[in-house]
């Protein structure tokens, strides 16, 4: 027990990062569009997806706000991007994006007026005009990764060397 202790205070010692985790979905429709949503709380548009809670995988986290935020329930695919991407007004984050497939007119997402207030898809070469430039380099790189067929790490929205 004492063991334990010792390792413990050691452990707790030592400086370690504590990112926000968070995790979205790439949505395309048949043309290969991105679904792109604005958020009630966000001045610009984002893909779905939010931060993980205590407890929850990336994974579950990206399927509960996808679910959340357009009342939809798809199959989730495998993983597309991490991202290292510290911001300064919030510290480090980590930022996962999966891949959600093609959405057919079916399963066309019902926004949540609650935390959604508009969706979109949004021609590739559009996508820079609605979003932050570190996602869409983010978004670049899912859609590099899906294409591929492997996952992509970024720091900052780009790829390292």
């Amino acid at each position: 027990m004492r063991r334990l202790s010792v390792y413990a205070a050691v452990v707790t010692d030592v400086p370690m990062a504590h990112p926000r985790v968070a995790a979205g979905a790439l949505f395309l429709d048949q043309g290969g569009r991105v679904l792109l949503v604005h958020p009630t709380y966000k001045n610009y548009w984002d893909i779905p997806g939010g931060y993980v809670e205590p407890g929850e995988s990336p994974f579950q986290a990206c399927k509960r706000e996808v679910q959340e935020e357009l009342a939809i329930t798809p199959p989730i695919g495998g993983l597309l991007v991490v991202d290292w991407a510290p911001a300064e007004d919030e510290g480090d984050k980590l930022l996962f994006v999966f891949d959600g497939g093609v959405l057919s007119p079916e399963t066309i997402p019902r926004a949540s007026p609650a935390e959604i207030d508009g969706w979109d898809f949004v021609d590739v070469t559009k996508v820079a005009d609605r979003v932050p430039e570190r996602l869409s380099r983010r978004i670049d790189a899912a859609l590099s990764a899906r294409r591929r067929g492997s996952a992509a790490y970024l720091e900052h929205g780009g790829a390292i060397a």
